[in-house]
């Protein structure tokens, strides 16, 4: 499929912000975000029509694309800024993470299915984007470039991992979604400048499983 992105495409991306609009998401970055990456692109052709609607959708590897909304809701809980060091676990097609570049973040994404971070990363060269791609256990965090500033789980855990809360700068926070295989709840969680862990549950949400050590097993 030839990669374009038309006036058409372009004003279905505006109906989808005011959609999140509408849902409550006020960040201006997070839209203008939104508004900016050309979802389309990581949809087959014959899946284009169902790019800009607000819903999560199927990938390579039984993954999917996460729905925009979620996208948008983990972002701004993660209070994605320029200039901060962003670990996200989980890369899966890429569009969280375009999302996040485009919030001016210096990015890390990991990713455990080495198919599915070849594919990401082929597609946001092509799109100019340049995050750190790692393969490998997200479950673990990544240490080499932590502290981090904020960490983005886009798979649903069964617990928080240590490595995590362990890898995360004083001040930062961890979004990740916490529960079983099918349903899991929002978690904020935040490291205090005395290191203490502070904790906010938002809404339940439905997310592939996070595999690794210390997420679900196979």
């Amino acid at each position: 499929m030839e990669l374009k992105d038309t006036y058409k495409h372009k004003g279905m991306r505006k109906s989808l912000v005011r959609k999140l609009r509408e849902k409550g998401i006020s960040n201006e970055r997070v839209l203008d975000a939104i508004g900016k990456v050309p979802r389309h692109w990581f949809f087959d052709e014959i899946f284009v029509e169902h790019a800009y609607q607000d819903k999560a959708f199927p990938i390579a590897e039984g993954q999917t694309i996460s729905q925009p909304y979620t996208v948008a809701f983990q972002t701004d809980l993660l209070e994605a800024k320029p200039g901060k060091r962003i670990l996200e676990i989980g890369t899966g097609s890429g569009y969280q993470a375009c999302v996040l570049v485009e919030n001016g973040v210096d990015l890390v994404t990991i990713e455990y299915k080495e198919k599915l971070s070849k594919l990401a990363q082929k597609m946001l060269k092509f799109m100019g984007y340049s995050p750190r791609f790692i393969i490998g256990d997200g479950s673990l965090g990544y240490d080499k470039f932590a502290p981090y500033d904020g960490i983005i789980v886009t798979a649903g855990a069964p617990t928080v991992p240590k490595a995590l809360i362990d890898q995360l700068k004083p001040g930062g926070h961890l979004v990740i979604p916490v529960g079983n295989r099918t349903t899991q709840k929002m978690l904020r969680l935040t490291k205090q400048l005395d290191g203490r862990i502070t904790k906010e549950e938002y809404s339940n949400f439905s997310f592939v499983p996070l595999l690794g050590d210390e997420g679900w097993k196979k």
